[in-house]
């Protein structure tokens, strides 16, 4: 059993290193901190360990006077040197991933907006750094890619990095076969090495899954909502071949969905419903009637997470938060012993698992990194992922939960202003959250930590449709916008006001993409609830929403999830009923945004400017749906901040 002990985890030499250039906040000084405190992108993220344990990688955020964006951090544990080999300004290119091949190639994800035939898109590329040469190159060879009959958008998808196979990694892409069904690759790592199609594309075939020996096993078809898993018998590549193991509807209770297989070439885990709660069960695939064998469920909540692995022990140890291997949870045990009070994550280890990168976050704590020495047994800080939000600055978020009109129970969560005194009553920020199918947690939330930093609390619920407390609550959210889900969000603010905690008279809806959305319709369906409304990346137009996926292949999901009744949908979008709204109304959008178009909140300005309402547009140049840009984040907060100060 490894111990640690408080006493052995210690800033070292190396975490000072490791930091960004600037110093930390003084959060003794005053309350209100900077907006830029908030609005920066994390100070460190993405962190992991070579396989070997020699290095160190991690996306840094760079602040200084001539360059802002985000760099790639190399650091060499023999020779205590650090490189930033990849700097990018977040403006064209963003890397939304890094993660190791081997110990020579580190794998870089970037993502940037792109069109197809006046489509627009996301593309994601993959490129590999080289550790020996120090070269940062296309990770699939050009050879291959003229092979190709079409160059695909998504050309990042790795399914399996074959940690027995160093020199190669599996690839799924599409444009070999058919029409945007992918197959699957085996890449090399090296020039001059073998890159070869493992798996041909199969009609309807949208995903393939590997064994833990690298062999593809799963393939996963759509057709019409429908979906079918197969089983892919080793050796065999053609969907004749292909054994048939389940056949379900979208958001239907007989899902059963693969998401792993165990070191035994032939168990597979799956989760399914157990009880009206996704679970975990195992299936053996050599029997005759592949009964499910559940391994972890939980008492009135879904089991979420992927599945743990131990290369060491050879057995999957555990899914999510929760670890059924005893060897494996006595070490998890003596982390949590070490860093008490945090919600401790195991997010990277070395091949040998000696070495380890632990994250550890709380509602108050923004996530500090550790590196752990097992035979050592001694972990030290590598590095904060916000150095200037400390504990000390931070307001806490307390679990609440209250009864829907028609009885339901809906959790979430209230964060009020750090220094707020008992019964006070205090403007507020309802703060729906987006997806829909998502849910808030009790973690750290960056938008949250801002309201409550100017002194405002935010009630954030997780209505019905959100994810995670199980079947039938979920359901309850499908082709339901504007409908039950947004009185829920009402309920939340009534019982804030009945409560004592709110302020009637200052209360203001805000959220970013569905929660945008909903605080739109918030504005409609209660004119006399709320006193403003900030919509960031909002949906204003449900119809247009689902009509937009037409040429991708996730249509016939978009229509089972949120509708394909164009007229009701039209009905139940904020757009058709502007002239109702009364409130002043705060829309943020960038124009490169490909989840929800800008058009959305462009449209919606116009209406309410053209029904002479108290609203502001601020278009984000060249920003995303998920504010990848520093100076985009800086921009909203600042634009939220003062459009709070003047109406609530």
């Amino acid at each position: 059993m490894d111990k640690l002990l408080p006493a052995q985890i210690k800033k070292s030499l190396f975490a000072l290193a490791l930091l960004p250039l600037f110093a930390l906040a003084n959060p003794s000084n005053s309350t209100w901190l900077p907006t830029k405190t908030f609005a920066s992108k994390p100070d460190v993220s993405h962190v992991s360990v070579s396989p070997d344990g020699k290095h160190i990688a991690s996306l840094v955020r760079i602040d200084t006077e001539n360059k802002q964006g985000t760099a790639i951090n190399l650091y060499n544990f023999a020779t205590q040197e650090r490189t930033f080999p990849v700097f990018v300004e977040d403006k064209k290119f963003v890397i939304s991933d890094i993660f190791w091949a081997n110990n020579d190639n580190l794998l870089v994800e970037a993502k940037f907006a792109s069109s197809v035939r006046g489509t627009p898109i996301t593309e994601l590329h993959l490129m590999k750094y080289d550790l020996r040469s120090k070269k940062l190159k296309a990770a699939i060879p050009n050879s291959f890619m003229q092979r190709l009959s079409y160059i695909p958008n998504i050309r990042s998808n790795v399914i399996d990095i074959l940690p027995d196979d160093p020199k190669h990694f599996l690839l799924q892409i599409a444009g070999h076969m058919h029409e945007g069904e992918p197959s699957v690759a085996k890449v090399a790592l090296e020039r001059g090495g073998n890159t070869h199609y493992v798996q041909p594309a199969e009609h309807d075939i949208f995903d393939w899954q590997t064994d833990r020996q690298g062999n593809v096993r799963i393939a996963i078809a759509k057709k019409d909502g429908v979906f079918t898993i197969y089983h892919v018998p080793i050796g065999k590549d053609s969907k004749s071949d292909f054994e048939k193991l389940w056949t379900f509807e979208a958001f239907s209770d007989k899902a059963i969905w693969p998401i792993g297989f165990g070191y035994e070439k032939n168990q597979l885990y799956v989760k399914a419903l157990h009880q009206g709660y996704d679970a975990v069960f195992k299936v053996d695939l050599t029997s005759k009637h592949r009964a499910l064998e559940l391994v972890k469920a939980r008492e009135g909540r879904d089991v979420t997470g992927h599945l743990r692995y131990s290369r060491k022990l050879k057995q999957v140890i555990g899914v999510g938060d929760y670890i059924w291997s005893d060897e494996a949870r006595k070490f998890n045990d003596a982390i949590n012993k070490a860093l008490p009070d945090l919600d401790n994550h195991i997010v990277s280890m070395s091949e040998d698992e000696n070495n380890y990168v632990v994250l550890a976050t709380s509602d108050t704590e923004p996530g500090i990194y550790l590196m752990g020495d097992r035979n050592k047994k001694m972990m030290e800080v590598l590095a904060y992922r916000y150095n200037a939000l400390t504990p000390e600055v931070l307001a806490e978020k307390k679990p609440i939960s209250y009864q829907a009109r028609d009885g339901l129970t809906i959790h979430g969560y209230l964060t009020k202003p750090k220094h707020a005194q008992e019964g006070q009553k205090l403007p507020i920020i309802i703060h729906p959250h987006g997806g829909p199918i998502t849910f808030d947690g009790d973690g750290f939330d960056y938008w949250t930590q801002f309201f409550a930093n100017r002194g405002y609390a935010v009630l954030q619920m997780n209505f019905r449709g959100s994810y995670g407390y199980g079947f039938d609550f979920l359901k309850q959210g499908i082709q339901a916008w504007g409908q039950a889900m947004q009185d829920d969000v009402e309920d939340a603010t009534r019982w804030a006001i009945k409560q004592g905690i709110a302020d009637p008279d200052k209360i203001c809806i805000v959220g970013a993409s569905y929660g945008g959305y909903a605080a739109l319709m918030g504005a409609i369906k209660t004119p006399d609830l709320y006193k403003c409304a900030i919509s960031f990346a909002g949906v204003t137009d449900v119809e247009a929403l689902v009509k937009s996926s037409r040429n991708f292949t996730n249509y016939d999901i978009v229509k089972k999830q949120v509708g394909d009744d164009f007229d009701q949908l039209w009905q139940n979008s904020p757009l058709k009923h502007a002239q109702k709204i009364n409130i002043p109304v705060l829309l943020i959008h960038g124009n490169k945004d490909r989840v929800v178009r800008f058009e959305q909140s462009e449209d919606m300005y116009d209406e309410l400017k053209d029904a002479n309402k108290e609203v502001k547009l601020v278009e984000l140049e060249k920003g995303d749906h998920y504010l990848s840009n520093e100076q985009h984040r800086l921009t909203t907060f600042t634009e939220m901040e003062s459009f709070l100060q003047r109406f609530l």
